[in-house]
């Protein structure tokens, strides 16, 4: 989250990138991407595949860049506060340990498979209530996000959380040993990316990378359910760990969840927590996100916020964009749920779909209906993985199922008769099929890998159809319901 505060001064900047500058100025933040530059940001031009950012600081001035990096390109541009680097990337960098060294918040680092974004985003929110926090925007998890999300944080934050992605084992070391995290979580391990991997046992190694840059009195907060977490225990330990966190429904867990009542709005929770019992609601459905709700609140209580203040407030946390936000719609046949899932998909994600729409209420004529993409990244698994998707779907009474992507074809190809499915070569094919078939009380969810722009059919029912805000009931209203 953006705070206004002044962030970098121009004689700092220049001391630590060793450039010049005759120009004096505040910058308030910082910007890698001339699209999205705000009024007074230090704009740091990356070289990227396709363009040289350094062909685009003077939009970076136009939109209110106060100040700007450059390499040799720089030379053009006279007159402009510049300051002259070598590289671009790594000034960023040099900005981002330089923003580490001066900050004395708790930082949580964030990684697992699926949910960190998700997770990332709910730890901020719920400790914004509690003091100064920053939270990376959006999925900022790669070699340039986590610099460039550092380089932001303000002085004064009292809480940063950042999220630690990879594709490839050795990425999130470096990202660790710069983040240097207080709090380190690895929300869970599953077959995400293994086309890179040669089992999921060297994906857990992988992630457990996230210890390199734990600081000595670090936590390390994992689940307890997962098979390896004796493996993660250990290396977290020998990593200089002081205290191994868990979370699940296991005995021995930390966090251990004790009941869970889920409704087509929301969930809600008994939880021990330093055997403590804890009643709370999470107004997102899903059992995956009773487990987020432990991890989330595990790293608050580490931090040392209020737990019970943040257990309280967690019917305040909703799905983001394209990750389980629901859309009430409206159409000349009825209304329509939309659940847009269409961010990615991985195994363990679409099953956790598959159980939603099961156990979703769906009125008299309504129909469960399933718009899939193929999920990637799997490598030698990945007909098993799609194939394996079909009794679920059985088992979930799902009525019409919407495919595109060679492998989700040939997952339907096994679906019974009793199963309407209509196949696309691209997402844009699905569009009218379904459009035309839709009617009142229908419950359509969408979920895809990215590159199979599922994201593109949520678009165009919502552009179709008139969208309705959902009736909020209260808390004692939900419960009652049960």
């Amino acid at each position: 989250m953006r705070d206004e505060a002044i962030l970098w001064r121009s004689n700092e900047v220049a001391k630590i990138l060793d450039g010049q500058s005759s120009f004096d100025w505040t910058a308030t933040g910082v910007s890698i991407d001339s699209r999205t530059v705000c009024p007074g940001d230090l704009f740091i031009p990356l070289k990227g595949d396709n363009f040289d950012g350094q062909d685009f600081i003077l939009d970076a001035f136009n939109k209110g860049a106060v100040a700007a990096v450059s390499g040799d390109k720089g030379k053009n541009l006279e007159g402009l506060p510049v300051l002259a680097v070598n590289d671009a990337y790594e000034a960023l960098n040099k900005l981002a340990l330089a923003a580490r060294e001066r900050c004395h918040a708790k930082i949580i680092g964030v990684t697992g498979s699926v949910g960190k974004t998700s997770i990332k985003d709910a730890i901020g929110k719920l400790l914004t209530a509690q003091g100064r926090t920053f939270y990376s925007p959006n999925s900022y998890n790669n070699h340039i996000g986590v610099p460039l999300s550092l380089a932001q944080i303000p002085i004064e934050t009292e809480f940063a959380i950042l999220e630690l992605g990879m594709n490839h084992a050795g990425e999130i070391k470096l990202l660790s040993e710069m983040v240097k995290p207080d709090i380190a979580i690895i929300s869970n391990i599953e077959p995400v990316h293994i086309e890179f991997f040669s089992s999921l046992e060297a994906i857990a190694m992988a992630k457990a990378e996230i210890f390199q840059g734990l600081k000595s009195d670090g936590v390390a907060i994992l689940n307890r359910d997962n098979k390896y977490f004796d493996l993660l225990a250990e290396l977290a330990f020998k990593s200089g760990a002081s205290k191994v966190v868990g979370f699940g429904i296991h005995e021995d867990a930390d966090l251990r969840l004790i009941e869970i009542k889920t409704s087509p709005t929301n969930s809600i929770i008994t939880a021990s927590i330093n055997n403590k019992k804890f009643d709370y609601e999470v107004a997102i459905p899903g059992e995956h996100w009773a487990f987020n709700s432990l991890v989330i609140l595990a790293a608050i209580n580490y931090a040392g916020a209020n737990l019970e203040l943040a257990a309280s407030s967690f019917s305040q946390v909703k799905p983001l964009k394209g990750r389980g936000e629901t859309h009430i719609l409206s159409s000349n046949k009825g209304n329509i749920k939309l659940i847009d899932d269409s961010y990615n998909a991985s195994p363990v994600s679409v099953s956790a779909a598959i159980s939603l729409i099961k156990k979703a209420v769906v009125k008299e004529s309504g129909r469960r209906i399933m718009v899939l993409g193929d999920m990637m990244e799997l490598g030698k698994n990945t007909k098993k993985y799609h194939l394996d998707l079909a009794p679920k779907i059985v088992e979930a009474k799902i009525d019409l199922v919407y495919v595109t992507g060679k492998n989700m074809e040939m997952m339907s190809e096994i679906l019974p008769d009793a199963v309407s499915v209509f196949v696309g070569k691209t997402s844009l094919e699905l569009i009218d099929p379904l459009l035309n078939t839709l009617h009142g009380n229908d419950l359509v969810l969408i979920k895809g890998s990215a590159a199979t722009s599922m994201s593109t059919v949520v678009n165009a029912i919502k552009d179709h159809l008139a969208i309705i805000d959902p009736k909020i009931n209260t808390f004692k209203e939900r419960l009652d319901a049960f």
